[in-house]
């Protein structure tokens, strides 16, 4: 999966870039986790990616997708921010579960990709 690394004030952030990668499962996350927090530029422990590079499971809270991923990158120190739409889900418990990951550091469900990289830069 192709990403790039933004720098902004010594905190680093990788943006996947690919629209077209789908991380589909646990063993994707932590692949692209470890070649992130690997990168030849220095480590990196924040990651930026679009709502297009999850699978609609991972939206439907049911599945246990979003936990099982989310909480492999929390047990790693990862923060991770997902940028997309998600006033077009009508689950009220996937609305909730986004309104709690906004109030803490770890997970951030952004409209765009400059309130995202915001909000990665500045958590440590």
């Amino acid at each position: 999966m192709n990403y790039t690394i933004h720098e902004q004030d010594g905190s680093k952030v990788a943006i996947l870039d690919d629209p077209h990668a789908v991380i589909a499962d646990v063993q994707t996350a932590l692949d692209l986790m470890a070649g992130i927090g690997w990168d030849p530029s220095g480590p990196c422990h924040k990651l930026l990616l679009n709502q297009s590079n999850l699978p609609d499971a991972f939206f439907e809270l049911k599945t246990g997708l979003a936990g099982e991923i989310l909480q492999k990158y929390r047990t790693y120190q990862f923060k991770i921010a997902i940028v997309g739409d998600f006033e077009a889900y009508s689950s009220k418990s996937l609305r909730d579960f986004i309104y709690e990951c906004n109030q803490g550091e770890d997970v951030f469900f952004k409209k765009d990709r400059e309130e995202a990289l915001a909000a990665l830069h500045r958590v440590p």
